[in-house]
């Protein structure tokens, strides 16, 4: 599993301590890149700004994604990337706290692979991030990268 690179895009840091500890409790080593709002997280994705000397062809085989982000937010960065070639079939799972059905609803229609709310107990945080990393870094299948 670790060879596979996961993008999580958090402003919260108590919430991106948790994930990255629920990820070190199940065993998940793969490298975590943290962004840490909408603007990084493209920035990343695009090799752009800080990231500019990043092979923009070796993506993260998942992006965990919050909604409620500084300076761009969580929809608008999912917008942009099934909006560009290279990142159109990256799966992207949005985590977050947000229950509103709106959120969730637009968030498919703008082509999220899952929705997922964030459990406020830890224990249930940790089985999340588990199964996440099960799925999507172990049984599911990725798209061949740029097609």
């Amino acid at each position: 599993m670790n060879n596979k690179i996961i993008l999580l895009v958090e402003d919260n840091q108590d919430d991106v301590e948790l994930t990255l500890r629920a990820f070190r409790k199940n065993n998940i080593s793969n490298k975590i890149i943290v962004a840490r709002d909408g603007v990084e997280a493209l920035d990343y994705l695009f090799a752009k700004g800080q990231y500019e000397l990043r092979d923009e062809k070796d993506l993260p085989v998942l992006v965990l994604l919050d909604l409620k982000l500084p300076k761009i937010d969580g929809l608008e960065v999912l917008r942009q990337i099934r909006g560009n070639d290279l990142t159109r079939l990256l799966p992207v799972v949005i985590l977050t706290t947000s229950s509103h059905q709106q959120d969730v609803i637009e968030g498919y229609k703008l082509g999220a692979n899952s929705y997922v709310r964030k459990p406020v107990d830890f224990a249930d945080f940790e089985q999340v991030i588990n199964v996440l990393g099960l799925y999507w870094l172990i049984w599911n299948e990725p798209p061949p990268v740029g097609k």
